[in-house]
């Protein structure tokens, strides 16, 4: 065992210890960084708006600040944007990420000096609580890859600008920069297939031992090595035992990923976002992620299927409930106040706080008021596919109001590796799967107001063709599982 890997286990349990001090204490530590943050920005434009000097406690908070999506924000954005300085936060942000919106076109969301070391201290602990867990330090001794977005930087009113992964990119400890890859020059490659082409080109003879990225896009890259190598990714890389990831459910993609590898490795789910680093896998024996309560974040709740109502009720962490479905809300050092990010989160633990991402609350079909989320689909194909030679690549779900013939359906979009012999009795399976955890559903299939799912197939490599043409094909892009509308699915069958 190398110097480096015994420092590593040494500096592991400490760091552990640090991280489930705050877990142990969570209601402790949400009150003293909501207090904190209140403090630190009475004096900016927004805190003077909303009379932070008056609020004392989460109820005065609440009465004060209402919750607010990026368009709600956008004044105070604009304003920070043009240069203006204590506006949502003392002085200026270091960064904007720069994201894409639907309704607002480009997103510009506030990183701040305060909250930027969050963004690299809890991608860090994740892989030191592993190590602590696992004892496993070896990959601290090879290559490393982050398949992300390009690290150039622009500026725009003194502000630095670029995507979240791309600026994370600046961040890297100088005791990883030997092992990380690709090379600056390949990561700042634009065009995404190039990219990934030059990674394969650079890394291919590499010792690599860790691979971290959205799981679609690593699988486009393992693809492009077996095709070069002619052999699996396992054994182009002997030592890689560790994946990390983020964005969509792993588990669609779990198989076909163990079977480009060739065998299992260990897997660590991170939670990160422009707007934050809210969560991250802290054990191998579960899949809850250990919600960041000590990351300069506030964080409120919102239960999804009351969110659209005219005063729905704000809970803080100390009222959060197990296996319900909530809108995540927070308040940060960023600048951000009450904001809706858009994700929908359940908690699986309360002893430590646990989460796992079940959806967006825009990403959902209710054409009848069926209210489907993401997670009942992804659970509902997952279910479907167990135990059978089916392989999915990739796969979207969207209502058919208007059929040229019968009751209205849900169409999926399924790019299949492998098919199922009969696609119709697949299409049964994982309709029956999705009556059993959606009742509102269930009433609508046996009412006769809709007829059972359709699968459309798509052809190979059609999703990433869709994404071309949406021009988000790679970095931290990703095909939304499920939509209330027609536009994906046109575009889908467009491309046929």
């Amino acid at each position: 065992m190398s110097i480096k890997s015994i420092l590593a286990k040494i500096y592991a349990k400490r760091v552990a210890k640090g991280v489930y001090k705050w877990a142990n204490n969570p209601i402790k530590t949400q009150e003293k960084v909501f207090k904190s943050l209140i403090k630190s920005a009475q004096q900016t434009q927004f805190g003077k708006d909303h009379q932070f000097e008056n609020i004392k406690t989460y109820d005065d908070f609440k009465k004060a600040v209402k919750v607010r999506d990026y368009e709600g924000l956008k004044p105070y954005v604009d304003a920070v944007v043009a240069g203006k300085e204590n506006i949502l936060w003392p002085g200026k942000p270091a960064y904007f990420a720069k994201t894409s919106g639907t309704t607002s076109g480009v997103k510009y969301i506030p990183i701040t000096k305060d909250s930027m070391p969050y963004h690299i201290q809890s991608a860090k602990e994740a892989l030191l609580l592993y190590i602590a867990e696992t004892g496993k330090s070896d990959f601290v001794n090879g290559k490393m890859i982050f398949l992300q977005g390009s690290p150039i930087i622009d500026t725009k009113n003194g502000v630095k600008i670029g995507r979240l992964s791309g600026i994370v990119a600046h961040f890297v400890p100088k005791y990883l920069q030997k092992n990380r890859m690709p090379s600056w020059e390949t990561n700042c490659i634009e065009d995404w297939e190039t990219k990934v082409n030059a990674i394969v080109t650079e890394t291919i003879t590499e010792d690599m031992r860790l691979i971290s990225g959205i799981p679609s896009w690593v699988q486009m890259y393992f693809e492009k090595l077996i095709a070069k190598a002619d052999k699996k990714v396992g054994a182009i890389f002997p030592n890689f035992n560790l994946f990390v990831y983020g964005g969509v459910n792993y588990e669609s993609y779990r198989h076909k990923m163990e079977n480009l590898i060739g065998r299992k490795v260990d897997s660590i789910e991170l939670y990160p976002a422009s707007e934050g680093f809210f969560a991250y896998q802290d054990s191998q024996s579960d899949k809850g992620l250990l919600l960041q309560l000590n990351s300069g974040i506030f964080y409120e709740f919102i239960k999804a299927d009351t969110f659209f109502d005219e005063n729905p009720t704000r809970i803080s962490l100390a009222d959060a409930q197990l296996g319900v479905n909530y809108v995540l809300i927070l308040s940060s050092n960023a600048g951000l106040w009450a904001y809706n990010i858009g994700d929908t989160v359940a908690f699986t633990s309360l002893k430590p706080y646990k989460i796992v991402v079940t959806g967006r609350i825009k990403h959902f079909i209710s054409a009848f008021g069926e209210h489907v989320i993401g997670k009942e689909v992804e659970q509902s194909l997952e279910e479907a596919v167990k135990g059978t030679a089916i392989r999915i690549n990739e796969f979207t779900v969207a209502p058919q109001i208007t059929p040229e013939s019968g009751l209205p359906y849900h169409e999926w979009f399924i790019e299949f590796e492998n098919e199922p012999e009969d696609l119709e009795a697949f299409a049964l399976k994982i309709d029956a799967c999705l009556q059993t955890q959606n009742t509102y559903y269930l009433d609508l299939i046996t009412g006769k107001v809709l007829c059972p799912l359709v699968i459309t197939k798509v052809a190979k490599n059609g999703f990433n063709d869709y994404m071309k043409t949406q021009g988000k094909l790679g970095g931290q892009n990703k095909v939304p599982r499920l939509s209330n509308d027609r536009k994906i699915a046109d575009n889908l069958k467009t491309l046929k």
